[in-house]
């Protein structure tokens, strides 16, 4: 068995696997499983009002799981994959558990291969939160990986800039990483 096939091994028995993106490395669980997602939580010390994004394959899995009009998609189309979070409406699919209430949910389609890998074989969303406890130090390497898990999957050292963050709802950037300026440039075009 290769490390992809053990990591969606360990998603499908609701565990906690940690990959490599463009960005930083994550923690991953089942995001339809709430047991999963409440490991993810419990290994995070995370606040359960505080919402946690999911990482999908393609544009497919994310049209599956939010609900998109034409502007949205043009700028998911222009973005993703890549080092962007967008907060869009979820569909009724996603636990209520992983928007924090507001019915809306942060998507990414990150551009790393062994993260694209695992999702697509997976062939279902995961969880898309940093490999570390709230609030710590962003994880660039796997020593700095310190939340419980199952399994690691080494990419080496990340470029470790968080992804930019942006409401599709409302048009607006709510946290500044990657490309932050490339992306705001687009929104004020968009208006």
């Amino acid at each position: 068995m290769d490390l992809i096939e053990r990591a969606v091994s360990v998603l499908m028995h609701d565990g906690l696997i940690v990959y490599p993106t463009d960005t930083l490395y994550g923690l991953g669980a089942d995001a339809f499983s709430e047991e999963a997602i409440e490991k993810v939580y419990e290994a995070k010390k995370r606040d359960l009002a505080k919402p946690i994004s999911i990482a999908v394959s393609d544009f497919e899995m994310l049209a599956a799981v939010s609900r998109i009009d034409s502007p949205m998609e043009e700028f998911i189309r222009k973005f993703l994959p890549g080092p962007v979070t967008v907060v869009v409406p979820a569909r009724r699919t996603i636990p209520g558990i992983l928007t924090g209430g507001t019915g809306l949910i942060g998507i990414r389609i990150p551009a790393h291969d062994i993260a694209w890998q695992v999702i697509e074989r997976f062939d279902s969303p995961i969880t898309a939160t940093s490999a570390n406890l709230s609030g710590g130090k962003d994880p660039q390497t796997p020593d700095e990986c310190t939340v419980p898990h199952d399994l690691l999957l080494d990419g080496g050292r990340l470029p470790g800039t968080p992804s930019t963050v942006v409401d599709l709802t409302t048009k607006t950037i709510v946290r500044r990483g990657a490309n932050a300026e490339t992306i705001e440039a687009f929104l004020v075009s968009c208006q």
